[in-house]
């Protein structure tokens, strides 16, 4: 055990990410569930108080326009792209994932349609099997609501399930149970190839790797801000457009701020331009200022370093519950390869549930996934080596 510590010791003292660590409020416990919550950046409540007293307390209504809150869907959204791998304009914030998904599916399925005239009808929803469960939910009404029929495949069947009929297919970048990273780039250009669009979920991968939205030439992709983004509990979520489709976005829930002219209440609706399209209703201005604040400790740091460590940090970790963990007592979910990896190690335990109740009790703090899974997820913004290692530790001592 000793020489995994001096070796954690001496991976931190070389960590370029390690300074990152002091700008949350973080204590002695080791927090690996920031694939759920993300830990609180330290000036966060400095500036909400801000926009409590001041913009909302004093200058009231004024704030919309002199402190900048009309425009934040858009700001904010700015300031997410270059960690998703997008330009400026192509990203707005606000509603949750699940809305943006709907937002997304049903768009896609309209856009796709476009033009067919004559041929295939395309009413085909491809859907990953093995998606986070409200996914599911919205595009089997997705698919309802717009006279498709709804596919479930493995993402790694995808292709094999594309075709003429094919209108929309709806992926997750990684897998939330197992962590397991699929092939955005490869299943993009398949979907493509058949004459379809896709849209993707980011909400375990955004802040963690490096995703390429605009480089592989993604259609659309939703996501949320509490994880990776430490954005805060049910912090808004985004939605991104790829620019070439912007001028076609048909919105199935158009309101005043997607309206041209949002003040000129007309009865008869119009598009305004460019991402802005995905807009609803007023936004959630305490949440969504929560957000962008938080999203300073990312100013200065590369998506590339991100996942470097991410990768170290899940090797080392996987190497300490090797060594310490009796055999047989745990199985990895957990790609081996990298380029199939995200940023969690899922490990798979008998009685799973009550395991996880007693590392929380004992400073751990994962989750657990119905049946049988720990998950513990691994944020190098505030992660440490050491902090793999105790968890190894400790979990072998409760297992033992």
């Amino acid at each position: 055990m000793s020489d995994l510590r001096s070796e954690a010791e001496a991976l931190d003292s070389r960590d370029e990410l390690a300074a990152k660590r002091k700008e949350f409020v973080l204590d002695d416990t080791v927090y690996l569930d920031g694939n759920s919550l993300g830990a609180l950046p330290a000036h966060v409540p400095g500036r909400l108080a801000e926009v409590m007293t001041h913009e909302w307390g004093k200058l009231r209504i004024r704030s919309w326009e002199e402190s900048g809150w009309w425009t934040a869907p858009e700001r904010i959204g700015d300031r997410i792209a270059p960690l998703v791998g997008a330009a400026p304009g192509r990203l707005v914030v606000g509603d949750s994932t699940s809305v943006n998904v709907f937002k997304a599916l049903v768009a896609a399925v309209r856009m796709a349609r476009e033009g067919h005239e004559g041929r295939a009808v395309r009413d085909e929803i491809v859907v990953d099997a093995t998606t986070f469960p409200t996914d599911g939910y919205i595009a089997e009404s997705a698919a309802r609501l717009t006279g498709c029929r709804l596919i479930p495949v493995a993402p790694g069947d995808v292709p094999g399930a594309l075709g003429e009929r094919t209108a929309a297919v709806l992926l997750n970048h990684a897998d939330y149970r197992t962590g397991r990273l699929h092939d955005l780039p490869g299943l993009t250009a398949a979907v493509h190839a058949a004459g379809a669009l896709v849209v993707w979920d980011l909400c375990h991968t955004a802040g963690a790797l490096p995703v390429g939205l605009d480089a592989h030439g993604v259609d659309l992709a939703v996501g949320c801000t509490y994880k990776y983004l430490n954005g805060g509990p049910g912090s808004p979520a985004y939605l991104y457009v790829r620019e070439g489709l912007q001028p076609r976005f048909d919105s199935p829930l158009p309101g005043w701020n997607s309206h041209a002219e949002p003040f000129g209440m007309r009865p008869e609706f119009e598009a305004v331009d460019g991402a802005r399209r995905g807009r609803v209703g007023t936004p959630d201005i305490l949440s969504m200022l929560a957000l962008e604040a938080a999203l300073d400790v990312w100013d200065g740091v590369s998506v590339d370093d991100v996942r470097a460590k991410s990768l170290a940090l899940t090797d080392f970790f996987l190497r300490c519950v090797g060594a310490y963990v009796p055999q047989g007592r745990v199985e990895s979910l957990t790609p081996a390869a990298h380029a199939e990896r995200g940023s969690q190690v899922a490990l798979r335990c008998e009685g799973a549930g009550d395991v996880m109740r007693r590392l929380v009790e004992r400073g751990v703090v994962g989750d657990f996934r119905a049946p049988d899974v720990l998950r513990f997820g691994f944020t190098p913004l505030y992660v440490s080596f050491a902090d793999a290692e105790r968890a190894a530790r400790v979990l072998a001592e409760t297992l033992g």
